[in-house]
């Protein structure tokens, strides 16, 4: 059982320390997946990877009681917690273009241009069609998620999903396929 895992199972026994003990453990790896899907995005991004993984970190373990049955369930959720991030931020970002009402907005997003949001739109149409995927096969939007929202390669991908490279490869390319034709 590794470190994680231990740790994971002490904060689901409501070790209180625990969540503490957890961050500096998964801290570089999420900072890793964090880097790896800020390269993505356009230069001149003012969310940085380490506000993403504070941010995704909060609430995976700030929140609800989560059941964190190993490293592989919990590195899953820290990618998808990243993807629900920056497509709320990709939305907030659209709804300020179109001009809206008058609302409180983060420094973040104030010092935000329209350059830097040049891929919101995409996002929010990869989002859509990820959705539809989800609904059609989980799995293979598993692999989408972690492939392009926490940058794994496919080997990495394959482990934590407990897949044969092959396989992982065939859901890549049949996601991939099914996602442009959604798109396109």
């Amino acid at each position: 059982m590794s470190d994680v895992t231990r740790i994971l199972a002490a904060i689901e026994e409501g070790d209180v320390c625990a969540a503490d003990k957890l961050l500096p453990v998964v801290y570089q790896e999420l900072r890793q997946l964090a880097a790896q899907q800020m390269n993505k995005e356009s230069p001149g991004q003012t969310l940085q990877a380490t506000a993403l993984v504070h941010e995704a970190y909060l609430r995976l373990v700030g929140g609800d009681k989560q059941h964190w049955g190993s490293r592989r369930h919990f590195f899953s959720a820290a990618a998808e917690a990243m993807r629900r991030i920056l497509i709320e931020i990709a939305r907030k970002k659209k709804s300020l273009k179109g001009g809206g009402g008058h609302k409180r907005v983060d420094l973040d997003e104030a010092l935000l241009t329209d350059e830097e949001y040049g891929w919101s739109d995409e996002l929010l149409a990869l989002d859509e069609a990820l959705e539809k995927l989800e609904q059609r096969d989980q799995v293979k939007a598993d692999v989408v998620k972690l492939r392009y929202f926490a940058g794994l390669t496919i080997e990495e991908t394959a482990k934590v999903m407990g897949l044969s490279p092959a396989t992982a490869k065939r859901y890549w390319a049949y996601a991939r396929a099914r996602l442009l034709q959604e798109i396109g």
